[in-house]
């Protein structure tokens, strides 16, 4: 699933034993902000986060953090839901060197999977501006933590991150930003997992056919 012409990174994925337990698989969790959901058309990204779960512990200390310039206005309602202005970004990096920095951050973590929120919002994003700039990633795990809780808790139909975290008892972080909704997701990855082992799933198998989602593949 390559699309465009020059790859942007030759490998940023190792493949590892389907046996490996979770307890020992690297994840980073991301989050985007845009200036709106037409991502694919007219809508541009303005900010990426990362932060690094490993061992089942988020590291709080190990993030990602840059704003990006759009190269177009940010409307009022998109300045009041975020807090991101034009200031912000009228000197930060181009969506390329964004996401490019995004990528060395996860090659140096040696992460195994991707991981969000609605992640195909944020997969979509990416894989928009690589492709306006004709370029290419290798394929990628990306785990979305809804489809972890459709496993664990098929009741469950609404899609507010917050109010997730709030179901399952877990930290919460400022709303909209990239930083914010990354550590949120983070720390409701973890419970997740703290609940899909406790159903006897240990392993890094038993975690992609759990949440086998073949669009969630960067």
């Amino acid at each position: 699933m390559i699309f465009g012409r020059k790859p942007l990174f030759p490998r940023i994925h190792k493949e590892i034993p389907l046996s490996t337990p979770i307890d020992e698989i690297r994840f980073t969790v991301f989050d985007t902000e845009t200036t709106g959901f037409q991502v694919a058309t007219v809508d541009r990204l303005i900010e990426i986060a990362a932060v690094q779960v490993d061992g089942l512990k988020v590291c709080e200390e190990v993030q990602f953090h840059t704003y990006v310039n759009p190269n177009r206005q940010i409307s009022q309602e998109i300045i009041e839901l975020t807090g991101i202005t034009d200031d912000k970004v009228e000197n930060a990096p181009t969506a390329i060197e964004g996401i490019t920095n995004l990528f060395k951050f996860i090659i140096e973590q040696n992460s195994n999977c991707l991981i969000g929120h609605c992640v195909l919002f944020d997969i979509v994003t990416l894989k928009s501006e690589l492709k306006r700039e004709k370029y290419s990633l290798q394929r990628v795990p990306a785990i979305d933590t809804l489809d972890l809780i459709g496993f664990i808790s098929p009741s469950y139909d609404m899609r507010d991150l917050h109010r997730y975290a709030q179901n399952f008892g877990t930290r919460i972080y400022e709303r909209h930003t990239a930083t914010g909704d990354a550590l949120t997701t983070a720390y409701l990855f973890v419970e997740l997992l703290q609940h899909f082992k406790d159903r006897g799933m240990r392993t890094w198998g038993d975690l992609l056919q759990a949440t086998e989602n073949q669009n969630r593949i960067l």
